[in-house]
C-alpha cells in the first residue's frame, strides 16, 4: 500500500521574490489516479518534480509510504517518471531502452543453500543481500510490458522509426517495467495530435486497471484531467483551488476560478442581483426575477446572506432553447457552430456574451432560416452557481 502525503509544501526559487508553490497539503491514497491540472506556470509540474525528488522543497514535507522523503534521493524514492519529449535513447532499441533502468538496478534476493532452501542467521532470519536482476527477469518483465501497451512487434526497431504515439508507450513501458510504488506523468500526451491524444486517453484508462498503484498526472488539458483523474488538483498561481473527483468539481466550483477553466465549452458568468421577498430568495437577472430552490436557498440562510450583487454561473448544458414564453430571455445569435449533434450557439445576451449547448433537432429551424438572429432561452435553475463578486467563492458551497 502506498500513501503519499504533502504537507505546507513551499517551493521559492533562488532569486525570486514569489513562491512557485505555496502550502500544499494533500492527500494521495493508495492506488489512486490523480492530476494536477491548471493554466501554463501555475505550479503543477513544480510539485511533480518536488515529490520525484528533482527539485528540492522550499519548507514543508514529502512522505512516501509514511517515510519522509525530502532528502532522499529520487533513484531511492521507487518512482518512475514519463517525461512530454519521451526522453528515449536514440541509438538504443526499444527492447533496450525499456531494460537500461532494471540492468542497473539492484533488487533485494536472499541467499540460498545447494537444495534450494534459504540460508538463515542466527536468530532463524533469512540472510539478504542485493543483486543485479538475471537477463531472463529482464527478458520477462520488458516482454510482459510490451504485451500491455501492445508494442511486441517493435521491440528491435529504434525510436526514430516509431511514430509519437509509439514512442509514448515506449516511454510508459520503461516505466512500468520497473514496477514502481508511484507513476509520475509530466504532461506525456501534449506532443501527440488530437486523435492519438484521445487514443492514449484511452489507454492510459485501460493501464490504470492492470497495474494498481499510484499515478500522479500532470495536464494543462481540462478534458484530459476529466476523463483520467479519480480526483482532480485545480491549481492556480502556485495555490491549489479545488480537490475533488470530476463531477465534484463540474457541478460545484470552488471559485470562479474553478468554474470558468473547467468545463468545455466554460461556464457562462451572468451579472445578477440577489433579492429577498416574503422570506423567499430570487435572483434579478437582466429585468426579470428567478426564485431560488431551497437547496441554494438554505444555504444563503445559513451564511447570513441577503441583498446582494452576485455572478451568475450557469453551464451551457442548463440553458435550453424553447419558443415564445413570457418567462423566457432573449438573445441574438452572433456565431453557432455545428458539433456532430448538437450545436455551440454564442449568443450576444444584453451585452454578455452566452454559450449554449442545444441538441441539433432543437436549433436546426433556427439556423435554417437566415432570417432569424433572435433565440428564445430559459434557464435550469436546478443547475446554476451563485458566485460572490468580490471574493469569488461559491455562495451554493
Amino acid at each position: 500500500m502506498t500513501r503519499i502525503l504533502l504537507k505546507n509544501v513551499c517551493k521559492k526559487y533562488e532569486g525570486s521574490e514569489t513562491y512557485s508553490v505555496k502550502n500544499i497539503n494533500l492527500e494521495i491514497e493508495d492506488n489512486e489516479f490523480i492530476v494536477f491540472v491548471g493554466p501554463s506556470g501555475c505550479g503543477k509540474s513544480t510539485t511533480l518534480r518536488m515529490i520525484a525528488g528533482l527539485e528540492d522543497i522550499t519548507s514543508g514535507e514529502i512522505y512516501i509510504d509514511d517515510m519522509l522523503a525530502n532528502n532522499v534521493e529520487p533513484k531511492n524514492r521507487d518512482i518512475a517518471m514519463v517525461f512530454q519529449n519521451y526522453a528515449l535513447y536514440p541509438s538504443m532499441t526499444v527492447y533496450n531502452n525499456m531494460a537500461f533502468g532494471l540492468r542497473l538496478k539492484k533488487i533485494v534476493d536472499y541467499k540460498k543453500n545447494g537444495d534450494g532452501t534459504y540460508k538463515l542467521d542466527k536468530n532463524g532470519n533469512k540472510i539478504p543481500y542485493k543483486r543485479h536482476y538475471t537477463n531472463a527477469e529482464i527478458d520477462a518483465k520488458v516482454i510482459e510490458a510490451a504485451n500491455i501497451l501492445d508494442i511486441r512487434e517493435y521491440l528491435d526497431r529504434k525510436p526514430k522509426a516509431l511514430s509519437g504515439g509509439q514512442k509514448q508507450r515506449v516511454a510508459i513501458g520503461r516505466a512500468i517495467v520497473r514496477n514502481p510504488k508511484v507513476f509520475l506523468m509530466d504532461e506525456p500526451l501534449s506532443n501527440l495530435d488530437a486523435k492519438l491524444r484521445n487514443q492514449m486517453r484511452s489507454e492510459l484508462i485501460l493501464l490504470r486497471e492492470k497495474i494498481k498503484t499510484n499515478f500522479i498526472y500532470v495536464t494543462h488539458d481540462q478534458i484530459e484531467a476529466m476523463t483520467l483523474g479519480d480526483r482532480i488538483v485545480v491549481m492556480k498561481d502556485g495555490v491549489i483551488q479545488q480537490v475533488g473527483t470530476p463531477a465534484e468539481v463540474f457541478k460545484s466550483p470552488n471559485n470562479l476560478f474553478v468554474a470558468g477553466f473547467i468545463g468545455s465549452p466554460q461556464m457562462n458568468f451572468i451579472d445578477a442581483r440577489l433579492l429577498v421577498k416574503n422570506n423567499r430568495y430570487y435572483l434579478f437577472v437582466n429585468g426579470k426575477e428567478l426564485m431560488l430552490n431551497e437547496t441554494i436557498a438554505s444555504k444563503l440562510k445559513e451564511k447570513g446572506i441577503e441583498e446582494k450583487e452576485v455572478v451568475l454561473g450557469i453551464r451551457p448544458d442548463f440553458i435550453k432553447v424553447v419558443g415564445l414564453s413570457n418567462d423566457s430571455f432573449e438573445g441574438n445569435i452572433v456565431v453557432s457552430e455545428m458539433m456532430g449533434a448538437e450545436y455551440y450557439l454564442h449568443v450576444d445576451f444584453n451585452g454578455t456574451k452566452l454559450t449554449i449547448k442545444s441538441p441539433l433537432s432543437d436549433v436546426q429551424p433556427l439556423i435554417d432560416n437566415k432570417q432569424t438572429a433572435k433565440i428564445k432561452f430559459v434557464f435550469d435553475m436546478e443547475n446554476i452557481n451563485l458566485f460572490d463578486k468580490e471574493s469569488e467563492l461559491n455562495l451554493n458551497k
